[in-house]
């Protein structure tokens, strides 16, 4: 089951949406608004996709979180818990793999493996 995590209507996410929509792709999507991501949820993300292509660096969130002059990656993590608007959105999800943003060619080649 793909699994698309959000916390914003963003334009990136109604594309995301869309697309796996019009290709009757059966998702289950994550409003990160009410259920929190789960340490062990973000520690298989980062090994996928790497702590920087986590975090929205363009964000207020981001851009007023102490973490971001901080090297340790305890200190990030808990700081993206804490707030899963410090987060880039869209996260997609196939068993271990990921995506974060819109793309499209990722998610084409899910469908053919």
């Amino acid at each position: 089951m793909i699994q698309i995590y959000l916390y914003k209507r963003s334009f990136d996410v109604q594309k995301a949406e869309r697309w796996f929509k019009e290709r009757r792709i059966p998702t289950q999507t994550v409003d990160l608004s009410r259920a929190r991501l789960g340490r062990r949820e973000l520690e298989a993300m980062e090994r996928a996709l790497g702590l920087d292509a986590l975090i929205d660096k363009e964000s207020a969130a981001w851009k007023e979180c102490p973490a971001r002059f901080s090297a340790d990656r305890e200190a990030v993590l808990s700081a993206l818990l804490d707030n899963p608007r410090r987060l880039r959105l869209p996260l997609v999800r196939n068993g271990q793999r990921v995506t974060v943003g819109y793309c499209p060619q990722d998610w084409a080649s899910w469908q053919d493996a």
